[in-house]
């Protein structure tokens, strides 16, 4: 769904591809979380172009034909922004910035761009200029345009080649410096990891924009920040939160995404070793998103890359206030049951007994189920908890109810 255009809203169009790897209805779903990130950067998408290939043209991504239709389109309406749902490589963003002479960005850029606005602290800063540097580096060919121009011979070779040299050993020379600083800050945290002591830790995990943070802020009665959007939350928080007697650490870590830049999870990497060196994960999905089962795997993959597929994991069905199914009327004898039509019960159901009940359904916003929600996470707390305070007999009183 478009957003009401605003004053200051930057018009672009919005590009994908169907493949053999990613079906019509894959191609549709990544461009809504692509328009989605569109608005989260502060623009708006106003049109989608989609074409079908085998694979992607190694020189345009999408083939000359429809390059020119939304050469023609983008004219015509005088938009002068276009966004690519996959990444792009320098020589793609160069022939294409050719024909269609307008600001290109792909998937990643995009992502990096509202890593950059959204960054707050010193150390995401940090983080995220790091990424950006790397995905610049070999693509600074396309910011010397102006330079082909200039004819090669005798005493004449060199101009563009030493300007994108110079630029290249400067971006080199940064990403070293920001790897160096970003070290010494890794040491800082993994010292204050250790500080915490033997400290049960419970990580917030998720998709994008699932309602992490609102968890968090309800479990631990604090404000951090938390919104409608994409990345609303990038730096780390941690809070000590007792539940009973129980006190232990829970972590609110940043979104996973589809096509996650590999640039972001390497400059990431100390966010992620918050998650590597949790005890229990509480993976946060949004029941109410048609494919939160896509969700689910993505961050199961993430978690795998990490090393953290194993860890004893609650699975929070969040914003159940939201859910919405379709019905099927009685008379309907066409119409085949589908996953689009179980109620919030089937779900339930269905996914209780695929994780042997470990598993709740709740919402954070509204708090509904939320006493469940304690009673679950104090009991998985405990387990952990006995056995590195086994003389703690006192605090391993059964959960009741808080009134």
């Amino acid at each position: 769904m478009i957003e009401p255009k605003k004053a200051n809203s930057e018009e672009t169009v919005l590009i994908g591809i169907i493949t053999q790897n990613q079906n019509e209805e894959q191609a549709k779903e990544y461009l809504d979380e692509l328009e989605f990130l569109t608005i989260t950067a502060g623009g708006i998408s106003v049109k989608r172009f989609t074409q079908k290939l085998d694979f992607p043209n190694p020189k345009t991504f999408i083939g000359t034909g429809k390059l020119e239709e939304v050469k023609n389109y983008m004219e015509e309406h005088h938009i002068e922004s276009a966004i690519f749902d996959d990444e792009l490589s320098a020589g793609q963003l160069r022939n294409i910035e050719k024909v269609l002479n307008c600001k290109v960005l792909d998937r990643t850029n995009l992502i990096l761009d509202i890593f950059a606005r959204r960054a707050q602290t010193s150390y995401a800063r940090t983080q995220v200029e790091l990424a950006q540097c790397q995905y610049l580096l070999p693509r600074l060919t396309r910011l010397w345009t102006h330079l082909e121009r200039q004819k090669g011979g005798i005493g004449l070779r060199g101009p563009g080649e030493t300007e994108i040299e110079t630029d290249r050993r400067i971006i080199r020379d940064k990403i070293t410096l920001l790897k160096k600083k970003l070290k010494i800050i890794d040491k800082q945290m993994a010292v204050q990891r250790k500080n915490r002591g033997k400290m049960v830790r419970v990580a917030l995990v998720g998709y994008t924009n699932v309602g992490k943070s609102t968890l968090m802020n309800v479990v631990s009665k604090s404000d951090v920040f938390a919104e409608n959007k994409l990345f609303a939350t990038l730096d780390t928080t941690v809070r000590k939160v007792v539940i009973k007697n129980i006190p232990f650490l829970l972590t609110d870590t940043v979104g996973f995404i589809r096509k996650l830049p590999t640039q972001l999870v390497e400059s990431f990497k100390s966010t992620l070793d918050e998650v590597r060196e949790a005890d229990l994960l509480l993976h946060i999905v949004d029941i109410s998103h048609p494919n939160f089962e896509d969700h689910i795997d993505s961050v199961n993959k993430i978690l795998g890359e990490i090393k953290s597929a194993d860890k004893p994991t609650i699975m929070v069905f969040n914003k159940i206030d939201a859910y919405q199914h379709q019905t099927i009327d009685e008379d309907d004898l066409v119409t085949e049951k589908s996953k689009i039509h179980y109620t919030l019960a089937e779900w339930e159901k269905t996914w209780m007994n695929k994780l042997d009940n470990n598993c709740l359904f709740i919402s954070a916003l509204n708090k509904e189920n939320f006493e469940s929600f304690k009673k679950k996470v104090f009991e998985e707390v405990k387990k952990i908890h006995i056995t590195r305070f086994p003389y703690n007999d006192f605090l391993y009183e059964e959960y009741t109810e808080e009134k």
